[in-house]
């Protein structure tokens, strides 16, 4: 399975089995991770095994259930960009653990973050600012409604075949409660995404700018 087909076959999950994640895809998670802190100066770290996180009254409001395994998101709290970095690059594990028979579900609120920070190794000028859960679901989820791609672009015809292809992966993109609140230009050779607002809206810009790099195959500003 490559990234666009990753796009394409992954859901939210909410709900896991007790499968073990095996030692190579752990391995393969990691080096993804590292390679994207390095680039990106996040500390981003993967918890495995520990289903405290997810075992609380907000995690069972969030109707998760399973949950032994998440990725913890944390980044400098005097980082402007945290959110939006933190949403591109957790988007690229995410797809990653997708190709590796994976699921995953993000999540801003329903879970204990006390519980997270005495997994990971976390300064007093780091903030977490999620996390996504991990694992073997239950089931593979099931597709949201999306909006139209007209509704979510900004294009004068004729539009290229990139940015197309572009839209459709970025149409597809998780955003917290489905709210799409996000819009792509196309000015000349090049497109430009910008958040309309709404709950965790710069995550969720940074999840979009990366589906958006993934199908047209060029970088977004």
């Amino acid at each position: 399975m490559n990234l666009s087909e990753a796009i394409q076959a992954r859901h939210s999950v909410r709900s896991y089995t007790d499968r073990i994640i095996p030692e190579e895809s752990v391995s393969a998670l990691n080096a993804e991770i590292e390679a994207c802190n390095k680039e990106s100066g996040l500390y981003i770290q993967l918890v495995t095994n520990e289903p405290n996180a997810f075992d609380g009254f907000m995690a069972h409001y969030g109707k998760f259930t399973g949950v032994q395994n998440y990725i913890a998101l944390i980044g400098r709290k005097d980082d402007s960009s945290l959110d939006e970095k933190a949403g591109y690059y957790g988007e690229r594990i995410v797809l990653l653990a997708q190709t590796l028979g994976l699921n995953t579900c993000w999540v801003a609120m329903t879970f204990s973050k006390g519980t997270v920070k005495k997994h990971v190794t976390i300064s007093g000028n780091e903030k977490l600012a999620c996390v996504i859960a991990l694992g073997y679901g239950s089931t593979q989820g099931v597709p949201h409604t999306s909006k139209p791609v007209n509704e979510l672009c900004k294009a004068l015809e004729p539009v290229p075949a990139w940015f197309k292809a572009g839209m459709e992966a970025a149409a597809l993109a998780p955003t917290a409660v489905n709210q799409q609140k996000f819009l792509i230009t196309l000015n000349g050779d090049h497109a430009e995404a910008k958040s309309l607002g709404g709950f965790y809206s710069m995550i969720d810009l940074g999840i979009v700018k990366y589906h958006f790099e993934v199908g047209s195959g060029r970088k977004i500003n």
